[in-house]
């Protein structure tokens, strides 16, 4: 059964980025803040100021400035960006080439930094050098069968260590020493510090599209066999039960307690309190689902949307109308860590009142009375 977690909300659209050049593919984006950057398959990268705006009504929109655009010079797409704030800086990866630009003016840094050989990267969300002037970056290497880690400065990049891999790796998130990998088979868990390395489970990359997301400390989750969402921790074990996902997941997000996927055709949401699908939103031609500091975004080739989620409290009383008594309480539960301890104690009292008047009114007395005290 269905609950309403998140609406879907346009932010970019066509017009604003393309106008009616047709021929122009949103590649890639990066938002931090209120800063939201778009690569395109021409060469370009997009920065626009997101405003979010609350009407009376409580409905949420999103004005988007266009602030300036960049054309990095080469005839190849912008395929990644990423944001490393404390830096002002954003790392560009285009044609196989890592480049620093400045996150306002999007020039390129005076030095000229930059990392070669790049097929794909990702930055270390738990890193392990301790600076705070400093990001740790992972890359997959046009090398075969190779991971170079870089501690990437303001104006410099300094590689750290050079890692092989059993296999081609194909995806990769890091979590301090450790590195999810999706290789051609399988994925696997890599202390890069140690070398000492753990299978996970079989997977074809061939076939369909790995995800390897870091979605917490020491915890990853990954697109598994048979459409299933997998949970995997640094140990190689899984603490949660895995979601049940269609068969063609084209990219994962979080948004605690809320796993969000996308496919050809649907956005689904499974909670990760009891595995179960909570909504199905109808979206055609998407290919990009990333999730930056809890927003949720999604992206066709032409237009950017955010997934507004809808307060917690709003959906729990939504499942008690529902008479939906379990899940109220399993969501009630998970809410405790978005919401202060406090307050959190006299909601939680309150719908237990409510959920034990649901109770007696279909005549569950012994349910009720433990709802009760």
């Amino acid at each position: 059964m269905s609950v309403k977690a998140f609406k879907l909300v346009s932010a970019v659209e066509q017009e604003m980025l393309m106008g009616d050049k047709n021929y122009i593919n949103i590649e890639c984006i990066e938002c931090c803040g209120k800063n939201l950057y778009i690569g395109t398959n021409d060469c370009f990268i997009y920065h626009f100021l997101l405003d979010e705006k609350v009407s009376t009504a409580g409905k949420i929109t999103f004005a988007a400035t266009k602030q300036l655009h960049k054309y990095l010079g080469l005839k190849k797409p912008v395929s990644e960006l990423k944001a490393a704030s404390a830096l002002t800086r954003l790392l560009v990866l285009c044609d196989n080439t890592i480049t620093l630009v400045n996150m306002i003016n999007l020039e390129p840094v005076p030095t000229g930094a930059r990392i070669k050989g790049a097929v794909t990267f990702t930055l270390n969300e738990n890193p392990v050098s301790g600076d705070p002037f400093c990001v740790e970056v992972c890359i997959i290497s046009v090398k075969r069968r190779t991971i170079q880690m870089f501690m990437v400065f303001e104006d410099r990049v300094q590689i750290v260590k050079e890692v092989f891999t059993p296999e081609q790796p194909c995806a990769v998130a890091v979590d301090g020493y450790y590195l999810c990998l999706a290789l051609t088979t399988q994925y696997i868990i890599l202390n890069y510090n140690t070398g000492v390395s753990q299978d996970l489970f079989p997977y074809c990359s061939d076939e369909k599209r790995p995800i390897v997301k870091r979605i917490g400390r020491q915890e990853f989750l990954l697109a598994g066999p048979g459409g299933l969402g997998m949970f995997a921790t640094v140990d190689g074990i899984s603490q949660r039960a895995p979601v049940h996902w269609s068969e063609n997941v084209i990219g994962a997000a979080l948004c605690f307690p809320y796993v969000v996927a996308l496919d050809d055709e649907f956005i689904t949401v499974h909670s990760m309190l009891d595995q179960q699908q909570k909504q199905t939103l109808p979206f055609k031609e998407g290919h990009i689902l990333q999730d930056f500091e809890g927003k949720v975004i999604v992206a066709t080739n032409k237009g950017v949307y955010i997934l507004v989620p809808l307060p917690l409290e709003k959906q729990i009383q939504d499942l008690l109308a529902s008479h939906r008594v379990e899940e109220a309480l399993v969501l009630a539960k998970g809410a405790r860590r978005n919401i202060p301890k406090e307050k959190f104690q006299v909601m939680y009292k309150r719908i237990l009142q409510q959920a034990g008047f649901i109770q007696f009114a279909q005549l569950q007395f012994l349910e009720a009375k433990e709802l009760f005290r």
